[in-house]
């Protein structure tokens, strides 16, 4: 999906949302060269991009640790191997080494006063397939979108989403180790989604963001109902992110006393889920079912047995 970001002269931007980028006649075009205008009907001139670093360092980050984990377990076994797909069908190491290494668990979290696991978690990966799903998305979101925004608002997002992510994760699965930026990049998406609804009326091709957006997200949520990946980090990530949409350089729709509303209800958020975190509160008590969001066991594979 890479397309070149500047044309005519060095003039044109990212689309702030649905993969796209700003051609050189001042029009959004979408990534892949479908050749139609999609974007701003005019009304937004030509942008300067901001040097994406940032997203790739995350990602270098994310395959180095990956790599170590790979590598401790070659080390205790003496051969490189991944765990048999009952357990672990994302081709990665045990729950085990994941939680050695940092992975999240409530009890570590709340009864061995661990916290600083529901930041570590964030870059550890399940297995292969999971890094490299999650990756390829952060890439193809997270790029644009810092070379649209910068860095400064971007890197909160990100940051915030996954740290927001690992604290629902704790509330609900409590009996699983939960690794992956999936919650850090469904902050990501969660601003794009809520970006591209801020602006609906100045997107000429609104299906078309709003599907390629859908896309990623069925697909990150589909790989959440395996073991070791965590659909409540998704989804825990998602709302505080859509309150904090990065805004574009054209004028801002937002007064400020909706960017305190917003400020005030994210705080909120956090402060809940910490207190019932550290307060023992078992929100599965109140909803039998849920843990399925997270963990779907078939004949392939098992899941953590809940009481």
């Amino acid at each position: 999906m890479a397309s070149r970001d500047m044309e005519n002269g060095g003039r044109g931007s990212a689309a702030a949302g649905g993969g796209s980028k700003l051609n050189g006649r001042g029009g959004y075009e979408p990534v892949g060269g479908s050749g139609r205008a999609v974007g701003y009907r005019g009304a937004v001139t030509a942008q300067r991009l901001w040097t994406s670093w940032m997203v790739p360092a995350f990602v270098v980050a994310n395959i180095v640790m990956f790599l170590v984990t790979m590598y401790c377990v070659a080390r205790f076994l003496g051969r490189f191997s991944f765990q048999p797909l009952r357990e672990n069908p994302l081709f990665g190491p045990s729950a085990r080494t994941l939680k050695k290494l940092g992975g999240l668990r409530w009890s570590e979290v709340v009864l061995d006063h661990q916290g600083w696991r529901l930041v570590s978690c964030i870059w550890l990966h399940a297995g292969l397939i999971h890094i490299v799903v999650n990756m390829l998305c952060l890439i193809i979101i997270g790029v644009r979108l810092e070379q649209q925004f910068g860095f400064v608002r971007i890197g909160p997002i990100y940051l915030l989403s996954g740290f927001a992510g690992s604290v629902l994760s704790s509330l609900f699965s409590r009996y699983s180790v939960s690794v992956g930026a999936s919650g850090a990049l469904f902050g990501l998406l969660g601003a794009m989604l809520s970006e591209l609804i801020t602006n609906w009326t100045i997107y000429s091709n609104k299906a078309a963001a709003l599907i390629s957006l859908l896309i990623i997200i069925v697909i990150n949520l589909a790989v959440g109902i395996l073991p070791q990946v965590d659909n409540f980090a998704h989804m825990g990530a998602s709302w505080p992110a859509a309150r904090f949409s990065p805004e574009s350089r054209v004028k801002s729709k937002y007064k400020v006393y909706q960017y305190i509303i917003a400020s005030f209800l994210s705080a909120y958020w956090f402060t809940v889920g910490l207190v019932m975190l550290y307060r023992k509160v078992n929100p599965n008590d109140h909803c039998s079912w849920c843990h399925y969001l997270s963990c779907v066991p078939t004949s392939k594979w098992e899941c953590p047995s809940y009481p």
